[in-house]
């Protein structure tokens, strides 16, 4: 790590009470810093502030969470930067204390920059669980995405990971785009999964091109019939999958144009 502010001062250490330690009670968002910009701030602090209203969290100031970031990252050209929400510190017990001020943490990490080599991946055996309260938000129970890590071969960065019901939902750490004939679909992420912030980057570049992203439910064979696969977030941008371990599956188009601009301005 760099550096860090926790609630504006320059520490790195936290209450053992704070919830986040407790009960992962709480929200993050990662960035891309490239050339001093923060990259995709607005559709960032756009899912933050869903986050936190939809567990009851009184949501940071944009302003200043901005004046914050831009004080980490200072003089870093390249660099990660996280920020994390927690609901504050209470005692035990899961209900927490009236008018508790959350804590705001922002962190700065050393990043290699975007990488648009394509991927090799794998499917993890781990099955991600049905809970349409927390579906979507980007909260700080990650446990089902660590042992789907943990169980990665060392020359695999990621892994397809499905729901309970033998769906397809995204990525450990990203979100699937998958291309058929001249038609773009994604996941839905009503149940589970995450609604990153580069998949609403894509959507919304296609929307501005009039071509329909369409959302559904998709098993794993129904994925292998791809012409194309791409995972996507915040950091990786947008990378073409080159091909999945264990399955007889290569893509067999080029990169979709609107997969393609859309990579073009992740990290302007």
């Amino acid at each position: 790590m760099i550096r860090s502010l926790i609630n504006g001062i320059p520490r790195d250490q936290i209450s053992i009470l704070d919830r986040s330690l407790q009960f992962g009670d709480g929200l993050f968002e990662t960035l891309a810093v490239v050339e001093n910009r923060v990259c995709l701030w607005n559709l960032h602090m756009q899912r933050l502030q869903a986050g936190c209203k939809r567990l009851g969290i009184v949501a940071p100031d944009a302003r200043l969470l901005y004046q914050e970031a831009i004080q980490l990252v200072a003089d870093q050209q390249q660099a990660a930067l996280k920020i994390v929400i927690t609901r504050g510190a209470s005692e035990r017990g899961y209900k927490p204390a009236a008018a508790v001020p959350p804590t705001r943490i922002l962190s700065l990490f050393s990043w290699d920059g975007p990488c648009s080599d394509p991927l090799r991946i794998s499917v993890s055996s781990r099955r991600l669980g049905h809970n349409p309260d927390l579906a979507g938000i980007k909260h700080l129970n990650r446990l089902e995405q660590v042992l789907a890590r943990m169980e990665c071969a060392e020359d695999i960065q990621e892994a397809l990971m499905l729901d309970v019901q033998g769906q397809v939902i995204e990525g450990i750490m990203s979100n699937l785009f998958i291309h058929k004939g001249q038609q773009l679909f994604t996941p839905l992420l009503d149940h589970c999964g995450v609604e990153g912030v580069t998949r609403k980057a894509v959507m919304d570049k296609a929307k501005d091109k009039d071509v329909e992203v369409i959302t559904g439910n998709f098993t794993l064979d129904e994925v292998l019939q791809s012409d194309a696969l791409y995972l996507t977030n915040s950091l990786g941008g947008i990378r073409f999958i080159s091909g999945i371990s264990g399955y007889d599956w290569k893509p067999c188009a080029s990169f979709h144009p609107v997969l393609a601009e859309a990579a073009a301005s992740i990290f302007r």
